[in-house]
């Protein structure tokens, strides 16, 4: 009796920690997403997403549509395509993005690639390198369950942030929204 006793609060406490766990981070996630970018910052980064072949994802599409819809409002931005090259894509992140965007006539001296990175955190350590070192504050672009993990790895870096979310492809929403909250358990217990 006791053994079953004993499981069943294992089992009680296990379920109500994972209910605290998938309503914070969801919590996190919808927060973060209202720090709506208003223009202030100089420079947008735009984190990069899968790329098929030469082909920006749909994922990464969005983001480059808002990325467009933003910067043609604030002509002031330049955009930082940031996103290395993985090992089933044809080009990098960065040039994918680059094609996509002066395709659609977006000025070369308004875009600085960053195509060495290979994660988040990566993305904003290595813009870090390419932009003025007095930049306090930027505006990350991605999809929109990405952004509180961004923002957090922007503060590490050092950044103020506010953001432009773009939608996430409903194809892909529930697999990227459950690994991102955990994706957000590693980033805040690793820092990274």
């Amino acid at each position: 009796m006791k053994k079953g006793k004993r499981l069943l609060t294992t089992i009680s406490i296990l379920g109500m920690s994972i209910l605290a766990w998938w309503i914070s981070t969801t919590y996190v996630m919808k927060e973060a997403q209202s720090k709506r970018a208003t223009g202030i910052y100089s420079y947008a980064i735009i984190l990069g997403a899968k790329v098929n072949g030469t082909t920006p994802s749909l994922a990464l599409r969005y983001r480059l549509d808002a990325a467009l819809d933003y910067a043609q409002q604030h002509p002031h931005v330049t955009l930082v395509l940031s996103g290395g090259q993985g090992p089933d894509e044809g080009i990098s992140e960065a040039e994918a993005m680059h094609n996509y965007l002066s395709a659609y006539g977006f000025p070369e001296s308004r875009m600085i690639l960053e195509d060495q990175s290979t994660s988040t955190f990566k993305n904003l350590e290595n813009t870090k390198k390419l932009i003025p070192q007095d930049v306090t504050g930027i505006t990350i672009i991605t999809s929109d369950y990405h952004v509180a993990r961004a923002g957090y790895l922007a503060e590490k870096a050092g950044y103020e942030w506010d953001t432009i979310p773009a939608k996430t492809p409903k194809v892909i929403e529930a697999k990227v929204r459950f690994r991102e909250r955990l994706a957000l358990l590693k980033t805040y217990v690793v820092g990274k």
